[in-house]
């Protein structure tokens, strides 16, 4: 239906779970620019955008049916994740002289919101302007996490066609969290294969490096000199799991993606000070080959309520979370 902005908004069946629970597809089409998003786990599934010629193309990572996502959890295939992305060391943290135990679900630390984080939730969506709102109630003690927690999340397109995510969220008690989406890019098409020596460009001049266990050192390292230094654009190699400090008070994206074959660009800028670029090197085929994406997750640091040091994740009573990143598309 047309919602009385540009933004074209329909929404869909797409299955139901064992439980019963109703499954539904919301597309948005605007300026070129086609996205579908799952009420399940809050999933980009889909993002069409046109190549230098004017043929649109998916380009981001997606499964074709529900079952499929149901089988697929480890990768995070588009999901909304939280309650929060990336890992907290030991699966615990103290907050305000208690200690709160996580769900271990990578060895003994929490990762992506444990094993029932919002990725596997089934949301409420409503209409928008210029798209969907989708929403939950988190409970208090949910995967070990205090505080009840109200959270929404806007998927809209604006005029230029661009993808804007905006996540806000309060709680009644305090509590941690950090939310993105884990959507992979891949412009030249994603059923390409490899996304590897698509250009990428990252406005960070340090990293957190991590150690065997992903879990950061605490130190801000330079990226001068390093196979982590993304500040010009050049071809992306593989094996890259780590989390960028971005720059403050850079006008630009905080990075742009470019595939030189087809003129694609993305370029995603964000209000967080972080942003997790992955090259899923372990994707071993199914359904996926290796590095047939690149995840650019927008986020607050790894093991930020372990780390001080950190900009701080924590949310309290009268406090709001607010969140923005917008994924921006052209060809050149």
């Amino acid at each position: 239906m047309d919602t009385g902005s540009n933004t074209a908004t329909r929404t869909e069946d797409f299955g139901t779970l064992g439980d019963g629970t109703a499954v539904h597809r919301w597309t948005l089409e605007r300026a070129g620019t086609r996205v579908r998003v799952l009420t399940y786990g809050g999933v980009v599934q889909s993002v069409e955008v046109p190549d230098r010629d004017g043929s649109r193309t998916g380009v981001a990572l997606g499964l074709p049916d529900l079952a499929s996502y149901l089988k697929y959890t480890g990768p995070y295939f588009g999901a909304l994740v939280g309650r929060y992305a990336n890992r907290i060391g030991g699966a615990a943290f103290e907050l305000d002289g208690r200690t709160c135990h996580l769900t271990r679900n990578e060895g003994r630390n929490h990762v992506h919101g444990g094993a029932l984080g919002f990725d596997k939730r089934v949301w409420d969506a409503r209409e928008t302007a210029d798209g969907v709102e989708l929403s939950l109630v988190s409970a208090d003690g949910e995967e070990g996490f205090p505080g009840r927690l109200e959270v929404s999340v806007a998927y809209t397109l604006d005029e230029g066609g661009a993808l804007r995510i905006a996540y806000r969220a309060t709680t009644d008690a305090p509590t941690v969290l950090n939310l993105t989406n884990h959507t992979y890019w891949n412009l030249a098409g994603a059923d390409s294969g490899s996304a590897l020596g698509q250009r990428l460009r990252i406005a960070a001049g340090r990293i957190t490096p991590a150690d065997a266990e992903s879990l950061p050192t605490g130190e801000l390292r330079p990226v001068d000199g390093t196979r982590f230094d993304f500040r010009e654009s050049r071809p992306v190699p593989g094996e890259y799991d780590h989390n960028y400090v971005l720059d403050e008070g850079t006008s630009g994206p905080a990075a742009e993606l470019y595939d030189e074959a087809s003129g694609r660009v993305l370029t995603v800028t964000t209000t967080e000070p972080g942003l997790q670029l992955y090259t899923a090197d372990h994707f071993d085929g199914e359904p996926f080959g290796p590095c047939a994406g690149i995840a650019l997750e927008t986020q607050h640091f790894p093991d930020s309520p372990n780390r001080p040091e950190f900009p701080s994740t924590v949310l309290r009573p009268g406090q709001e979370y607010v969140s923005t990143t917008v994924y921006g598309f052209s060809a050149r």
